[in-house]
Protein backbone atom coordinates (compact mmCIF):
# COMPACT_ATOMS: atom_id res chain seq x y z
CA UNK A 1 0.00 0.00 0.00
CA UNK A 2 2.93 2.33 0.67
CA UNK A 3 4.02 1.89 -2.96
CA UNK A 4 0.50 2.74 -4.16
CA UNK A 5 0.43 5.87 -2.01
CA UNK A 6 3.81 6.93 -3.37
CA UNK A 7 2.47 6.65 -6.92
CA UNK A 8 -0.44 9.06 -6.30
CA UNK A 9 -0.48 12.38 -8.19
CA UNK A 10 1.52 15.09 -6.44
CA UNK A 11 -1.46 17.45 -5.87
CA UNK A 12 -3.00 14.82 -3.57
CA UNK A 13 0.01 15.09 -1.28
CA UNK A 14 1.58 12.31 0.73
CA UNK A 15 0.33 10.88 4.02
CA UNK A 16 2.18 11.86 7.16
CA UNK A 17 0.65 9.31 9.57
CA UNK A 18 -0.63 5.77 9.10
CA UNK A 19 -3.39 4.66 11.49
CA UNK A 20 -4.12 0.93 11.65
CA UNK A 21 -5.57 -1.60 14.06
CA UNK A 22 -3.77 -4.56 15.61
CA UNK A 23 -4.59 -6.78 12.63
CA UNK A 24 -2.12 -4.76 10.56
CA UNK A 25 0.68 -4.80 13.11
CA UNK A 26 4.08 -6.23 12.29
CA UNK A 27 7.59 -4.97 12.83
CA UNK A 28 8.02 -5.03 9.04
CA UNK A 29 5.02 -2.71 8.56
CA UNK A 30 6.40 -0.27 11.12
CA UNK A 31 9.82 -0.30 9.44
CA UNK A 32 8.26 0.16 5.98
CA UNK A 33 6.35 3.21 7.19
CA UNK A 34 9.47 4.68 8.75
CA UNK A 35 11.42 4.13 5.51
CA UNK A 36 8.67 5.95 3.59
CA UNK A 37 8.79 8.83 6.11
CA UNK A 38 5.29 8.05 7.37
CA UNK A 39 4.69 8.02 11.12
CA UNK A 40 3.13 4.65 11.97
CA UNK A 41 0.48 4.46 14.68
CA UNK A 42 -0.45 0.79 14.55
CA UNK A 43 -2.01 -0.86 17.58
CA UNK A 44 0.24 -3.62 18.87
CA UNK A 45 -2.55 -5.47 20.66
CA UNK A 46 -6.13 -4.93 21.62
CA UNK A 47 -6.19 -2.35 24.43
CA UNK A 48 -8.87 -1.21 26.82
CA UNK A 49 -11.00 1.52 25.29
CA UNK A 50 -11.15 3.64 28.42
CA UNK A 51 -8.12 4.37 30.55
CA UNK A 52 -8.55 4.78 34.31
CA UNK A 53 -9.21 8.39 35.25
CA UNK A 54 -5.79 9.12 36.72
CA UNK A 55 -4.01 7.65 33.67
CA UNK A 56 -5.99 9.92 31.35
CA UNK A 57 -4.58 13.02 33.01
CA UNK A 58 -1.08 11.72 33.76
CA UNK A 59 1.91 13.33 32.07
CA UNK A 60 3.28 11.67 28.97
CA UNK A 61 6.04 9.13 29.60
CA UNK A 62 9.58 10.23 28.84
CA UNK A 63 10.62 9.52 25.24
CA UNK A 64 12.77 6.42 24.81
CA UNK A 65 16.41 6.70 23.90
CA UNK A 66 16.08 3.83 21.46
CA UNK A 67 16.41 4.21 17.69
CA UNK A 68 14.18 1.18 17.16
CA UNK A 69 11.08 2.32 15.21
CA UNK A 70 8.89 -0.16 17.10
CA UNK A 71 9.92 1.28 20.48
CA UNK A 72 9.34 4.84 19.24
CA UNK A 73 5.90 3.94 17.87
CA UNK A 74 4.90 2.19 21.13
CA UNK A 75 5.89 5.32 23.05
CA UNK A 76 3.99 7.57 20.64
CA UNK A 77 0.82 5.51 21.14
CA UNK A 78 1.07 6.13 24.90
CA UNK A 79 1.25 9.92 24.61
CA UNK A 80 -1.81 12.19 24.69
CA UNK A 81 -1.20 13.36 21.13
CA UNK A 82 -0.65 9.78 19.93
CA UNK A 83 -3.84 8.53 21.58
CA UNK A 84 -5.83 11.44 20.15
CA UNK A 85 -4.40 10.89 16.67
CA UNK A 86 -5.03 7.14 16.83
CA UNK A 87 -8.57 7.89 18.01
CA UNK A 88 -9.25 9.63 14.68
CA UNK A 89 -9.37 6.15 13.13
CA UNK A 90 -12.85 5.77 14.61
CA UNK A 91 -14.06 8.80 12.64
CA UNK A 92 -12.82 7.70 9.24
CA UNK A 93 -13.02 4.11 8.08
CA UNK A 94 -14.44 2.23 11.05
CA UNK A 95 -18.01 3.58 10.79
CA UNK A 96 -18.17 2.47 7.14
CA UNK A 97 -17.42 -1.14 8.02
CA UNK A 98 -19.84 -1.00 10.94
CA UNK A 99 -22.64 0.25 8.69
CA UNK A 100 -21.86 -2.32 6.01
CA UNK A 101 -21.97 -5.10 8.60
CA UNK A 102 -24.83 -3.95 10.82
CA UNK A 103 -27.15 -1.81 8.68
CA UNK A 104 -26.57 -3.42 5.29
CA UNK A 105 -26.27 -6.91 6.79
CA UNK A 106 -23.12 -7.91 4.89
CA UNK A 107 -21.19 -10.19 7.26
CA UNK A 108 -19.60 -12.74 4.95
CA UNK A 109 -18.95 -13.39 1.30
CA UNK A 110 -21.32 -15.71 -0.55
CA UNK A 111 -18.84 -16.53 -3.30
CA UNK A 112 -15.40 -18.15 -3.23
CA UNK A 113 -12.26 -17.34 -5.18
CA UNK A 114 -10.40 -14.04 -5.40
CA UNK A 115 -12.09 -12.78 -8.59
CA UNK A 116 -15.56 -13.67 -7.27
CA UNK A 117 -14.92 -12.08 -3.87
CA UNK A 118 -13.50 -8.98 -5.56
CA UNK A 119 -16.66 -8.66 -7.66
CA UNK A 120 -18.89 -9.22 -4.64
CA UNK A 121 -17.01 -6.61 -2.59
CA UNK A 122 -17.26 -4.16 -5.51
CA UNK A 123 -21.06 -4.54 -5.40
CA UNK A 124 -21.10 -3.98 -1.64
CA UNK A 125 -18.92 -0.88 -2.01
CA UNK A 126 -21.14 0.37 -4.84
CA UNK A 127 -24.24 -0.11 -2.66
CA UNK A 128 -22.54 1.79 0.19
CA UNK A 129 -21.57 4.66 -2.13
CA UNK A 130 -25.09 4.92 -3.58
CA UNK A 131 -26.55 4.88 -0.07
CA UNK A 132 -24.11 7.57 1.04
CA UNK A 133 -24.75 9.78 -2.02
CA UNK A 134 -28.50 9.45 -1.43
CA UNK A 135 -28.13 10.62 2.16
CA UNK A 136 -25.86 13.52 1.16
CA UNK A 137 -28.18 14.57 -1.65
CA UNK A 138 -31.12 14.79 0.72
CA UNK A 139 -29.17 16.96 3.18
Amino acid sequence: MIDVLGAQPEPLGQPEVLLADAGSFSAANVATCEAAQITPLIAIQRDDHHLPLMERFADDPAPPESSDPLVRMTHQLKTKVGRATYGLRKNTVEPVFGIIKHVMGFRQFSLRGLSNVTAEWSLVALAWNIKRMSVLRGA
